[in-house]
């Protein structure tokens, strides 16, 4: 196999009889999330240009409009969870901007690696590649328990057990930011009620009519952009990242329990194949690998 042909492979594999390597180490993709960063930038520039191109952006700042919308949309939200379910999912949505994901086919072609490693030497040599691997959690306590001489059932049932887990999380402070984005255009749509009441209390008073018709009409705005541009994106962008968060750890778990059953890697290769999308798929025996098997 050459090492060109992915990042995770930058070491080549070990050669029979003469003991096992620790693979190299996967990259993280880390920094700002490209994606989510662009499209915010171009929806909030769009609708900036928009409201400069009619007059002032002062007209559009309105503190008691902007403090009914994001305010209320807090508590309500807060009311419909918990205060812990609240924090999490902020801190999820600030994760998902600052993204460390990895790429599956690079998580599968480690995993047959690390078959190799245990196929020639046996599962107790991975104890070395330990150290390697604590920027991955989820594959630390993978190979912990492999090399720890758990059952393979017992394997399966704990990682899945986290597997899930995890994602029931992540799902719940995607559920969090749904919630908040249907909520923030209800409460600009109370905001407009609020500023139409005082609006047509105060007509006696002209002075009074424009500071009500803005809290009127700036608080429907202010839900808008702040439900559809801002948490229904990161809703959504948090729903994606779970479900590959899901999918690299399954590609774990079935490299785990596989190495910790002594299974062929070839066998290997055709379970993490059944998982990966088509167009992510591998063949790690293919022709370009001399040593086959």
């Amino acid at each position: 196999m050459t090492a060109t042909r992915e990042n995770v492979s930058r070491e080549a594999p070990p050669r029979a009889g003469t003991g096992a390597t620790a693979p190299a180490k996967l990259r993280p993709r880390s920094g700002f999330d490209a994606a989510t960063l662009v499209g915010l930038a171009a929806a909030v520039g769009v609708i900036v240009l928009a409201m400069a191109s009619g007059g002032s952006l002062r007209a559009f700042l309105d503190p008691p409009s902007l403090l009914i919308v994001v305010g209320g949309t807090l508590a309500v939200t807060t009311a419909s969870y918990s205060l812990g379910d609240m924090a999490a999912a902020w801190s999820h949505a600030a994760q998902v901007l600052v993204q460390t994901t990895l790429d599956p086919r690079s998580v599968a072609r480690q995993m047959m690696l690390l078959a190799e490693a245990a196929r020639r030497a046996g599962p107790e040599v991975l104890k070395s590649t330990l150290p390697d691997l604590r920027h991955e959690p989820f594959l630390h306590r993978s190979v912990t328990l492999i090399t720890e001489g758990l059952p393979p059932d017992d394997v399966e049932r704990m990682l899945m057990g986290e597997v899930e887990a995890g994602g029931a999380g992540r799902a719940k402070s995607a559920g969090v930011l749904r919630r908040a984005s249907e909520v923030a255009p209800a409460m600009g749509l109370i905001g407009t009620l609020v500023g139409l009441v005082q609006m047509l209390g105060g007509l006696n008073d002209p002075s009074t009519i424009g500071p009500s018709m803005a809290l009127a009409l700036l608080t429907t705005f202010y839900g808008a952009v702040f439900g559809n541009v801002v948490l229904a994106p990161l809703a959504a962008k948090l729903e994606r990242a779970a479900e590959d968060e899901a999918l690299v750890k399954t590609l774990y778990t079935i490299g785990a329990v596989s190495i910790a059953r002594q299974e062929n890697p070839r066998r290997l290769e055709m379970l993490l194949n059944t998982v990966l999308p088509p167009g992510r798929r591998i063949r790690y025996f293919d022709k370009e690998s001399p040593r086959g098997a």
